[in-house]
């Protein structure tokens, strides 16, 4: 890489840190930066994963107060999660570069209308829940442990929105702030990239430029983002969520 090219990954690296604790899809910044530099489109996808695991866990970090008390949602939910990744990682190796590019615009579109229309959903659960006399279970029950499970496979073959389909899964089934749904987002996103990370150590190829570039800057973008993100309301929150998860659906069209 020139100089001028690895200013434009560092920079992107920082970026991505940030918005990907905030929200996510901070991978459709650094990809597009890497495949510029001339890397192949799946040593890119390797090389981003590696480089995002400083950031993921910078951001982690950053939102540790909006963790408080939720260690065991955040190990159960996990556990489907790291699943998840390894599955999506071996995906990635053995399926077509171009196997999740027709159905990823269409699963960002469906996560950003669970997020748009959370609140009402939110509403309606609870209202239910009052008539039968029942109460949230705390870990959002089994269908959320298989959604996310489902999403990480996702995540773990490319990352771009995953963050964004977290939220929204967990927005429909949890009964809890945004700012805590996204600290546990944040803890999901980290498992994640670091078993797929870990998976493309021994068994794919990496450019070590672009992880150590990714990495300082994405854990500095992770500490950026924390300290922007938790001090946005619900609703700057969400709005912040949809223009990302918009802008996300159109370039992967474009793609």
């Amino acid at each position: 890489m020139s100089i001028w090219e690895m200013l434009a990954v560092f920079g992107a690296g920082i970026s991505a840190g940030a918005i990907n604790t905030v929200v996510g899809s901070g991978t459709l910044i650094t990809f597009p930066v890497l495949l510029a530099t001339g890397l192949p489109p799946v040593t890119a996808t390797v090389s981003n994963a590696l480089g995002l695991i400083p950031g993921s866990i910078s951001g982690a970090i950053g939102y540790r107060k909006e963790l408080a008390g939720q260690r065991r949602r955040a190990l159960k939910l996990s556990i489907g999660a790291l699943i998840g990744g390894l599955t999506g990682a071996t995906l990635l190796l053995a399926l077509p570069s171009t196997a999740f590019e027709t159905i990823v615009p269409i699963l960002v579109a469906l996560a950003l209308a669970l997020v748009i229309l959370q609140p009402r959903i939110s509403k309606a659960v609870r209202r239910r829940r009052e008539h039968n006399g029942t109460t949230a279970r705390s870990d959002g029950g089994p269908l959320l442990v298989v959604g996310l499970m489902l999403a990480s496979v996702y995540g773990g073959y490319f990352t771009a929105a995953q963050g964004i389909i977290y939220l929204s899964l967990m927005g429909m089934l949890l009964d809890d702030t945004m700012q805590r749904l996204n600290a546990v987002k944040n803890v999901l996103a980290a498992v994640v990239n670091s078993v797929a990370a870990l998976f493309f150590l021994f068994v794919a190829d990496f450019d070590w430029t672009a992880v150590a570039l990714i990495a300082v800057g994405s854990a500095l973008g992770g500490q950026i983002g924390a300290k922007v993100g938790r001090r946005l309301s619900p609703t700057v929150l969400r709005g912040l969520i949809v223009v990302v998860g918009t802008v996300a659906i159109v370039q992967l069209m474009l793609r």
